[in-house]
């Protein structure tokens, strides 16, 4: 089987440490294994985005030494196959219309809708995919075997009641269309590795492997994103961040030169790239340390 794997940021902003992490563990499994990687650019949800973010993220990872193996892919293009994919599962009877607002209730959706019909339901309605009972395991690539119990999971939405589509949805479409094989993230996803499981199972389609390293966090202890504040990596000057990068997923970077071109040091780094010293199952801060 031929290695695909892919990057898959929002355009939400510029390209912080916390994303960068996340895409090098990807391209360097990719390319460690002489496989293909690339690159989409998820720009589902308007009101979140900010203008131009999605060049500015290209040309950044370009700045870094990323090279992607095709023109990168834009959701908005993509809102005809997440339709087809969405009448799929309906036809399946997969999926249900759902009315409840979330803050009607607490923790798992409790499936108050599962018995609603399509025809009879008049009123706005978000759409959510069944999940069957029981629990679910797979083999994580970096962190090994997961297990999750649905009950804590419950139906979660492929459509949202604003008639967006929903990450869950398109984001397994899109990896089907590309015949992604690997898809390396940060562990702030792992949650959403079920969900996309059975998405993949109902839509008939080959499941990917899954590996999720370490999620890197600020002073305070969460998540560094964009939401958070997290200051975007600086294009001039790549070198000492792909280093901390590296630190951050446990990786040797003894001898190699932050002042060293970007191929370079990519080059360095992917034929020392160890999956085992990625899969952290907690978090790390900027510095690599881990953060318990």
């Amino acid at each position: 089987m031929t290695y695909v794997g892919r990057f898959a940021p929002s355009p939400t902003g510029a390209l912080h440490l916390g994303s960068l992490v996340a895409g090098l563990a990807s391209y360097l499994d990719a390319r460690a294994a002489n496989g293909r990687w690339l690159l989409r650019i998820e720009d589902l949800d308007p009101p979140r985005e900010q203008p131009g973010a999605g060049d500015l993220i290209l040309a950044t990872l370009e700045a870094f030494g990323f090279e992607w193996d095709a023109d990168a892919v834009w959701q908005h293009t993509r809102l005809e196959a997440y339709a087809q994919a969405l009448d799929l599962l309906q036809e399946g009877q997969h999926v249900y219309p759902c009315v409840c607002a979330r803050k009607s209730f607490s923790g798992a959706y409790p499936g108050r809708c599962r018995s609603r019909n399509f025809a009879k339901t008049k009123e706005p309605y978000a759409i959510r995919m069944r999940v069957p009972e029981g629990t679910v395991t797979f083999s994580d690539r970096l962190i090994g075997p997961v297990t999750f119990d649905w009950s804590a999971i419950g139906d979660f939405i492929v459509r949202r009641k604003d008639t967006f589509f929903a990450y869950q949805l398109a984001v397994v479409v899109d990896d089907i269309a590309s015949q992604v094989s690997h898809v390396i993230r940060g562990n702030d996803l792992l949650n959403s590795t079920p969900r996309q499981l059975t998405l993949y199972t109902a839509l008939e389609a080959t499941q990917p492997t899954f590996g999720h390293c370490a999620t890197v966090v600020h002073d305070e202890g969460g998540k560094l994103s964009k939401q958070t504040g997290a200051k975007a990596v600086d294009p001039n000057n790549p070198g000492p961040t792909l280093l901390a990068a590296l630190s951050c997923l446990g990786q040797d970077t003894a001898g190699i030169n932050p002042a060293a071109p970007v191929a370079e040091i990519m080059g360095a780094s992917i034929s020392r790239w160890d999956p085992t010293r990625a899969g952290f199952a907690q978090t790390v801060n900027a510095s690599g340390k881990a953060v318990v």
